[in-house]
């Protein structure tokens, strides 16, 4: 009998160290809510109307609507240290199975929180790589669209210059802004590209006024890699390329097009790990690829007011897109900061 015990004794010591040791999620039982559903939160450092979370936001709503998950979220958290706090808050009270957000400038706090709560997936938006067993990273892998934008910008400028104003100049950044001006060269080696860093993720009014010093410069198209550009070019009848997502009913008779980011197969792919009990941390890099369905082009708005976009440009640019998807033409990744004129 004393040997049963201990065997008895000992199967349950092995048991709840293996659950303390399971990753996120667990079993599929587990994972879920009391309606059977994941619980999914989303933190976020700006407002959701600055298109990087918004295109992060939008994912998760969707995966709500098909009826996978229950999503909650804050926004516009900032970079003061408030991110740790609000991460912990949420964390003991609401327990989520799956934090999303973006890290970057609340890097650390947010790796803290993370390494704190072995039980939760945290999947963030980092230029750092994955730390076992529970943070995963993503980025927005939008050179490949930022390029083909390029290309159309620089077949329709007139004035052959084009302006382009950006957040900071991070390596996540200057690869989509170099991809834009090496697109733009391809069909136009005469092009000069004016870049301009607000040093903000989100600040409307300084990215339009950079957009106008731009215009006044010579600029006659200008990519928005930050929200307010698009209103500048709109105000002064000129064609704007947006970013993140399609932002052509910001202005429909001017918004040409640019690049998209799709977080579904990101958001996607993590809420099934989670539900199998499967998930491990990783770098989801290439989830936000044009090959995976991760990135696109937005529509070509050929029905704009500010300049004629030629059947023979639009045939350029996706022959580019098909080469592009089909891996015979590679978009270099060049992440050091674009000069301030290309010439």
């Amino acid at each position: 009998m004393c040997r049963r015990a201990s065997f008895v004794l000992i199967g349950l010591l092995l048991a709840i160290m293996l659950s303390a040791c399971a990753p996120p999620g667990g079993t599929p039982e587990a994972a879920t809510g009391g309606d059977g559903k994941l619980v999914v939160f989303g933190a976020y450092a700006t407002a959701i109307e600055e298109p990087w979370d918004g295109v992060i936001h939008s994912a998760l709503n969707k995966a709500q609507e098909a009826g996978k998950i229950t999503y909650s979220y804050t926004d516009d958290i900032g970079y003061s240290g408030d991110m740790e706090r609000v991460l912990r808050e949420v964390a003991e009270k609401n327990k989520p199975d799956i934090i999303f957000g973006d890290a970057f400038g609340n890097e650390e706090a947010v790796r803290r929180v993370a390494k704190d709560y072995p039980e939760i997936a945290f999947v963030f938006g980092s230029g750092g790589g994955p730390a076992e067993p529970n943070f995963s990273v993503f980025d927005n892998w939008i050179h490949e669209p930022a390029y083909l934008s390029g290309m159309l910008a620089g077949g329709i400028t007139k004035n052959n210059m084009i302006g382009v104003v950006g957040g900071l100049p991070v390596p996540e950044v200057n690869r989509i802004v170099n991809a834009f001006i090496a697109g733009a060269e391809e069909v136009n080696p005469d092009v000069v590209v004016l870049t301009t860093f607000i040093n903000s993720w989100f600040d409307p009014a300084a990215a339009k006024e950079a957009a106008l010093a731009q215009i006044d410069a010579g600029a006659d198209v200008l990519f928005a890699e930050r929200f307010g550009v698009i209103e500048a070019a709109a105000e002064n009848g000129l064609c704007a390329f947006g970013n993140m997502s399609d932002q052509r009913e910001l202005a429909p008779e001017y918004v040409v097009s640019g690049p998209v980011w799709h977080m579904e197969p990101t958001v996607n792919y993590i809420i099934e790990q989670v539900a199998k009990g499967a998930y491990t941390a990783q770098d989801l890099k290439d989830f936000s690829m044009m090959g995976k369905g991760g990135a696109s082009l937005a529509p070509i708005n050929t029905d704009v007011k500010c300049a004629e976009i030629s059947d023979d440009l639009v045939q350029k640019v996706k022959q580019r897109e098909q080469e592009i998807k089909e891996g015979l033409f590679r978009v270099d990744i060049n992440e050091a900061q674009p000069p301030a004129s290309t010439k």
